[in-house]
């Protein structure tokens, strides 16, 4: 970012701020008459310690996660509900096109007992399941981590390899490419198929495509969510002998329409595997 750049942020910042800004003078003036409204507090995209989150535009960052501090995000990565990303004592860095699914954590460690620096990598096309807690490791391009795996400092997940569901790879531990390791601690049990490999590439598709529909669907306004409502109702699947007594024929408005990506009887095999 040049110096015009971080001039025109910088200005940004500032005209974000006042009306925060504006409410506390308000409060002040009312002094012990005003009526204090307590919102939550919850920043989704937070800067610490003067380092600010570097996300790629059409990254989806779900409401309720919290991405802090010294984070990179490339383009068309996800990051789900409830997940946190704190880059506070060293970096986190996610490639293109991964997920970091719901409730999971990722977090990093500025140095080990060596003195060697720990941040936290993450490549691309990666996926990460639900409830992981990934610290100070590194998963390189199109690995698999399951749900609720947790991997320590020092950790290396190579290219197209899978850590199973609900395990504990320990600190420093390499898993090479090619091979499932599973198990308190992790350890290998055999290497991936073809099937599977291409799997983990489909499923961080999958996500990239679902990302996008809970993206649009965050971002509509409280009269869109209450037309779609009402036309959920009035489009309601019917009986048809029903709906031809009174002559009625029903069609889908194009607001109701889900894209094709996403629809399960639509979709790849490998696709619907993936959910």
């Amino acid at each position: 970012m040049g110096t015009l750049g971080r001039a025109i942020y910088t200005v940004g910042k500032w005209i974000r701020g006042t009306g925060q800004a504006m409410d506390r003078l308000g409060s002040a003036v009312q002094g012990g008459l005003r009526a204090e409204e307590h919102v939550s507090r919850h920043r989704t995209i937070m800067g610490i310690f003067e380092k600010e989150p570097r996300i790629n535009k059409d990254v989806f960052v779900a409401p309720s996660a919290a991405v802090i501090g010294d984070v990179e995000i490339g383009h068309g990565s996800s990051i789900w509900y409830g997940s946190i990303l704190r880059g506070d004592v060293n970096t986190i860095q996610i490639g293109s096109g991964s997920n970091i699914q719901d409730n999971s954590l990722v977090h990093v460690s500025k140095s080990n007992i060596s003195g060697k620096v720990l941040p936290t990598i993450i490549g691309n096309k990666v996926t990460v399941g639900h409830s992981a807690v990934l610290h100070a490791c590194t998963i390189e391009d199109e690995a698999f981590v399951g749900m609720g795996a947790t991997l320590l400092d020092g950790v290396v997940v190579e290219k197209h390899s899978m850590v199973g569901a609900g395990s504990l790879v320990k600190q420093n531990t390499r898993i090479p490419s090619g091979e499932v390791w599973v198990g308190n601690p992790a350890k290998f049990l055999r290497k991936l198929t073809e099937e599977e490999i291409a799997f983990i590439a489909q499923s961080a598709t999958n996500y990239f495509n679902l990302a996008q529909v809970h993206a649009a669907e965050n971002a509509k306004s409280f009269d869109e969510i209450e037309l779609e409502k009402m036309l959920r109702k009035k489009f309601a699947h019917k009986d048809e002998e029903y709906d031809s007594m009174l002559g009625v024929v029903r069609e889908i408005p194009p607001e109701l329409i889900l894209p094709d990506n996403i629809l399960p009887d639509k979709a790849p095999k490998a696709a619907v595997a993936a959910h």
